[in-house]
């Protein structure tokens, strides 16, 4: 893998309508050696246009752009000239919505414009942009899912023991998830019989409207957990912005502002050991494409006392990061492609007989 330098830095379209807010993001990706602006688009004709023609190593789009939207334009890269897309949004709802459809068209993360040198985090956050676009230009983009024509069944890692019958599913999941997390729970019945508990790493701000639109495109109900309400079947409670989120013995959300644990908050391990702690054997925890290893310290703890672990192939993951490090240490009961996630989970939820 090449590393952006000075001598080889990484280059970038910028596609945003607005000349004010193009000139700062160009600014902004300027003041570091490392990136290199290669063009610059008004629109989504044009982004496209420029990527053809410029091949840069990744993109940034806005949503809200004349002749063609963030949102088309960011499905014919990822059909035309696949490259790494990073959405810069405003929290408006509109925008926010359009957004998740881009991540699920193939897009890798969704970030906040910012507002300019007059936030007192204009520095912080600058910084934050510019490391995110460097993870992502890493990831290596495909034009589709793959597709299997037949699943193999599932290999234990460990000889599982004597099973409770499953009572709740917890995920976690980070680059990718979203489209992931969009594929798995349209799959999945109105009466899902589990409630799912779900971590997903993403900018501040959007995990509402992540939450409000998986809620629109899938038949289960899809919230913000708010801590102390009870579980219920066949809903989905998505970690809030910047909080744990957990699970208590007598079966309510926790929403905690506990430290980050390896350096997250929401926590895929924090989400993991609370659910090995008030569930045990009748734990099921799925951990999706992304990168790092958030939540295998977790599943560690999850599968000791009997739960069962469940991690996306790397064939259909965007980063095998934290399901291949889950694969590597053995704690994985099954490793799924994405397109038969939804069905294992139907099999295990199935009442006895």
């Amino acid at each position: 893998m090449t590393v952006p330098s000075s001598s080889n830095p990484l280059r970038v379209v910028v596609a945003e309508d607005s000349p004010t807010a193009r000139r700062l993001l160009v600014e902004i990706l300027r003041a570091d050696p490392g990136l290199e602006v290669v063009g610059e688009a008004r629109d989504g004709l044009e982004a496209v246009e420029l990527v053809h023609r410029l091949r840069p190593q990744l993109v940034t789009m806005d949503i809200q752009m004349p002749h063609m939207d963030g949102l088309e334009a960011t499905r014919r890269i990822m059909t035309e000239v696949p490259t790494p897309v990073v959405v810069v949004s405003t929290l408006v709802e509109r925008d926010i919505q359009t957004s998740m459809s881009a991540l699920r068209a193939g897009a890798l993360a969704v970030l906040q414009k910012l507002v300019g040198p007059e936030s007192p985090d204009f520095e912080r956050e600058s910084r934050h942009l510019r490391d995110t676009l460097r993870a992502m230009s890493a990831v290596k983009v495909v034009r589709h899912w793959p597709q299997r024509a037949s699943v193999p069944p599932p290999r234990p890692a460990v000889a599982p023991g004597p099973r409770s019958r499953p009572a709740v599913v917890a995920i976690a999941t980070s680059t990718g998830g979203p489209a992931a997390l969009h594929r798995i729970f349209s799959e999945l019945p109105a009466d899902f019989p589990l409630p799912i508990l779900v971590v997903q790493h993403i900018a501040l701000g959007f995990a509402e409207g992540m939450a409000r639109w998986l809620d629109s495109v899938t038949p289960l109900k899809v919230k913000v957990a708010e801590d102390g309400e009870p579980l219920k079947p066949g809903t989905v409670y998505v970690a809030a912005d910047d909080r744990h989120l957990g699970v208590t013995t007598d079966g309510r959300v926790q929403v905690s502002n506990a430290a980050p644990v390896g350096g997250f908050r929401p926590s895929g391990t924090f989400l993991f050991r609370a659910t090995a702690r008030a569930y045990g054997a009748a734990s099921v925890a799925l951990i999706l494409t992304g990168m790092g290893q958030d939540g295998l310290d977790g599943l560690r703890e999850l599968r000791q006392g009997g739960g069962r672990v469940l991690a996306q192939d790397e064939a259909t993951s965007v980063v095998f990061g934290m399901p291949g490090v889950v694969v590597a240490a053995g704690l994985a009961e099954a490793v799924l492609p994405l397109d038969a996630i939804a069905a294992h989970l139907k099999e295990l939820a199935a009442p006895p007989g």
